[in-house]
């Protein structure tokens, strides 16, 4: 990869100006097209050629040269820039190939990535060799800087310091800074986070706010200090407040917040048809949730709820490309973009046929096209995580009588516990439950109870959470026990027990974190376990998050940290880890 915006070099570039001369024959041409352009909000009909991984030509001519050119004649079909998806956090269960060749299929063909996972678990020079790898991919993966781990750990200053930070900033494929879950700091004077927001604003970055229920003064504050965008309007009238103050808004549409429908009636109720301004996003959705793509399920329920065609596209696209600044790159099909394009049935069926992306084929004519090019994983040393220690007495012994209570699947309050948790095990039928933070190297732990998520199980043992450490969540020791050596069998990943059997188990053996397969087969899975927690008394809609969330100090009011229960909204710990 080149510097930011420059993804070709000399010799490439005059042999792209050689294709207009009728030097050199196009890779591909898309004959009698009717395309969407971004720039005129019409749509227009044209000979669209490619050359190699970039849109050279569009107008009337067809070029003289045609040897070894994939000729496709558009008659009756419609085409579109490949979708974008401005918010992923590419690790819910799977991992950011698999999910981004996923999603391909369904004409969404750019992904801006969260980098958390790849931020905690890798010193930087492995993490910029790994981003490195996912450039070579047909999909455009590029990535926001987190400034900070949204918990709190123990040593956060290794990774969350000026040197690290501002050289994920500086990387070029790294295109905003954000998502900004610790604006309350900022707020309160923290001046090394505003350096880092200044400095990525000096690159001519955007910086990505987390705003929920942030009011006007709040936001005013934090567009002062460098905020561009946020994703966490609830309503019509959170949208309204955001535009209003200048900020670019996504709309949200994902597995806990599947807010999209909800805010479109009430921005057509509201009369708002200022639509430049506005993306959409699925903000990392469990697996189950994008089962028939992300960006197109966007567009098909804008189009539902009456947003006019094309800023529909555009809000999927162009709008996202402009924000970035990147609209020179990609969200349109005009000459210089790479060649990201959907081929579609109709105007108004945002599913396509056809899927191009850096002009290689990722579905044809309905059918899967198989990539050539695939992440090595195992040669970037991202392997089965290893766990050399075991669960002993001490770490299960549970009397601190302060508990999580779920107000819903991710907002957890404290209260005080008033049975009996020094048992071995706890009463079938009632909702509390072990809970027991294990650090990954077994350095330290945290116990407590949490009351909501299951009534029955005896237990789950999860790496899959907010920083990589190990949940334990069960009703009696002995399967807590059981589910947590399979756990280490397998190297890493979610298991149930229960009555001294392992009922289920989903491998995450990228590291403990990521699934290593095809995103069909994690769906199922996915599935199957949500179906068995909720057969065992879960009764909200998303445990996969719950499990994510359960350390993420962005959310009220207690959480389960490396340091210990901390008191969200105090900011304080009031229950310390133990050392092991």
């Amino acid at each position: 990869m080149l510097e930011q915006g420059q993804f070709w070099r000399n010799r490439e570039l005059r042999e792209h100006v050689a294709v207009i001369e009728n030097k050199i024959a196009p890779t591909i041409v898309f004959q009698n097209s009717t395309y969407l352009n971004m720039h005129t909000k019409t749509w227009m009909k044209a000979n669209i050629w490619v050359y190699k991984d970039r849109i050279v030509y569009v107008g009337d001519r067809m070029p003289n040269q045609l040897e070894n050119t994939e000729v496709i004649d558009c008659t009756g079909q419609y085409l579109v820039p490949g979708y974008i998806e401005p918010h992923a956090h590419p690790f819910q269960l799977y991992n950011p190939e698999a999910f981004a060749l996923y999603v391909a299929k369904y004409g969404t063909t750019t992904l801006i990535n969260d980098n958390l996972r790849f931020l905690s678990l890798f010193d930087r020079k492995k993490a910029f060799s790994i981003i490195e790898n996912f450039h070579k991919m047909a999909v455009s993966m590029f990535w926001w800087g987190r400034y900070d781990s949204q918990s709190v750990l123990q040593d956060e200053d290794e990774t969350f310091n000026s040197d690290n930070i501002l050289s994920w900033i500086n990387h070029p494929a790294v295109v905003q800074g954000g998502e900004l879950t610790s604006w309350p700091q900022l707020l309160a004077g923290d001046d090394r986070l505003l350096y880092w927001i200044q400095e990525t604003k000096r690159l001519k970055k955007r910086v990505e706010g987390h705003l929920p229920g942030a009011s006007i003064d709040t936001l005013t504050k934090l567009k002062l200090l460098g905020a561009s965008a946020d994703h966490e309007a609830m309503t019509g009238e959170d949208i309204l407040k955001r535009l209003s103050l200048g900020y670019h808004v996504l709309l949200r549409y994902s597995s806990i917040r599947p807010d999209l429908p909800q805010l479109l009636d009430d921005l057509l109720q509201l009369n708002i048809d200022a639509y430049d301004q506005l993306m959409f996003t699925t903000d990392g959705s469990t697996p189950a949730f994008n089962e028939k793509g992300i960006m197109n399920r966007c567009i098909e329920i804008a189009l539902e709820k009456g947003v006019p065609v094309v800023e529909a596209y555009r809000m999927a696209s162009y709008n996202i490309a402009k924000y970035l600044g990147m609209d020179e790159l990609i969200g349109s099909i005009a000459p210089g973009r790479l060649a990201h394009i959907n081929i579609l049935y109709e105007k108004d069926d945002p599913n396509p046929l056809s899927v191009l992306a850096k002009g290689r084929w990722m579905m044809k004519d309905g059918e899967e096209v198989e990539q050539t090019y695939r992440i090595d994983w195992e040669a970037l040393g991202i392997t089965r995580a290893n766990f050399d220690f075991s669960i002993t007495d001490d770490d299960l012994q549970f009397s601190i009588p302060i508990g999580l209570k779920m107000e819903n699947d991710v907002i957890m309050k404290p209260y005080a516990v008033d049975i009996d948790i020094t048992a071995d095990h706890l009463p079938q039928g009632t909702d509390e439950a072990f809970l027991l933070l294990l650090d990954r190297f077994g350095k330290w732990r945290v116990n407590s109870v949490i009351h909501g998520f299951t009534s029955q199980l005896g237990a789950l043992c999860s790496t899959y959470s907010t920083t990589d450490d190990i949940i334990l969540i069960g009703k009696r020791k002995a399967d807590m026990v059981l589910a947590f050596e399979r756990m280490k069998e397998i190297g890493g990943g979610i298991v149930l027990a229960h009555d001294n059997q392992i009922i289920f188990e989903l491998p995450l053996t990228l590291h403990g974190a990521m699934y290593p397969g095809k995103m069909e087969k994690l769906i199922e899975k996915e599935k199957k376990c949500v179906q068995i927690l909720e057969e065992a008394g879960y009764s909200f809609n998303d445990p996969i998050y719950t499990l994510f969330f359960l350390s993420s100090t962005h959310l009220p009011y207690i959480r389960i940290t490396q340091q210990g229960l901390v008191d969200v909204m105090k900011k304080e710990v009031i229950v310390p880890a133990n050392m092991r």
